[in-house]
């Protein structure tokens, strides 16, 4: 196996296993934390570590303004908004419900490419989608409640955040953000954590809190997401970005929801039922057929 093909497996898998453990880290870094100032803080924090380590290796040029403005632009889309409407809606959806939905977005994407771009998926990708929608489907038919009265804005927020994730995806591909792509990575994480520390201001979400309020179990899932969710996966998720198409790197969303349903049986107290595991054995065949395919 080339080395090259040896750190692309490992990016998938980074990307399927962290990423799905971070529904569950959301959850509890903003039982004790504003929701959009968890987020500010979590990635301000992340692009400023990993910023400062392509200092330390030596690439102390400032970047280019195009390239600091289109690193700005895709973490907006993909962190601020992707990510930030995503955990907002965890507020009124159910973790486990959150994930199944998000993991519909290898289908946006490739209606995406083929709409705006022209790119018709092969049949293989079509049918891996199919088998993957199978496998929701026996995700879905279970007892799964969707939340309160308020789950419509979070059903919202999750479809806002989807499109965002998916339109920064492609233009992720095709703008211009240097050839050090670990500082684009920080450039984004601190673009987007700036925007929503601005937003986290507005709406007024610090008024009468304080430090003494945050929970342990918030705190280390929040020291979770900025080492392992921001720094690791999405240093993981951009190198993808950088090496195969963007409707095969978003099967993760397929791979997230089983992690998710482990994560919370072992560590929330979820059920973890048989037609559970089984939609998991079919959601990864799905995930199979879609990297297979070949346009």
């Amino acid at each position: 196996m080339g080395r090259d093909r040896l750190y692309i497996l490992l990016a998938f898998f980074i990307t399927y296993v962290v990423w799905g453990s971070t529904y569950l880290a959301n959850y509890w870094a903003i039982d004790s934390i504003p929701v959009f100032g968890m987020g500010a803080t979590r990635f301000l924090t992340a692009g400023a570590l990993l910023y400062a380590f392509t200092l330390l290796r030596g690439d102390r040029t400032l970047p280019k303004p195009r390239h600091a403005l289109n690193s700005a632009v895709i973490g907006v889309l993909l962190l601020s908004v992707g990510t930030g409407a995503v955990v907002w809606a965890q507020q009124y959806i159910p973790t486990s419900t959150t994930s199944l939905i998000i993991a519909f977005e290898p289908l946006v994407v490739m209606f995406m490419m083929w709409g705006f771009l022209s790119s018709r998926p092969p049949v293989k990708a079509f049918f891996g989608a199919f088998v993957s929608i199978c496998g929701m489907a026996l995700l879905i038919t279970q007892p799964i409640a969707v939340g309160g009265g308020e789950s419509t804005y979070g059903l919202l927020g999750i479809a806002a955040g989807m499109l965002c994730w998916g339109a920064g995806m492609l233009l992720r591909q095709r703008l211009d953000l240097g050839e050090n792509r670990m500082r684009a990575t920080a450039m984004q994480m601190l673009g987007a954590g700036l925007v929503l520390l601005l937003f986290s201001f507005s709406l007024d979400e610090w008024a009468g809190w304080s430090w003494q309020e945050v929970t342990q179990r918030s705190a280390l899932a929040w020291l979770f997401l900025v080492v392992f969710g921001s720094i690791i996966a999405f240093s993981a998720f951009n190198y993808l970005l950088g090496q195969v198409s963007a409707d095969k790197v978003s099967t993760n969303t397929y791979v997230n929801p089983v992690v998710a349903v482990l994560l919370g049986g072992l560590l929330n107290g979820e059920a973890i039922t048989i037609q559970s595991m089984l939609a998991g054995a079919v959601l990864l065949g799905g995930v199979y057929f879609i990297n297979s395919a070949t346009a």
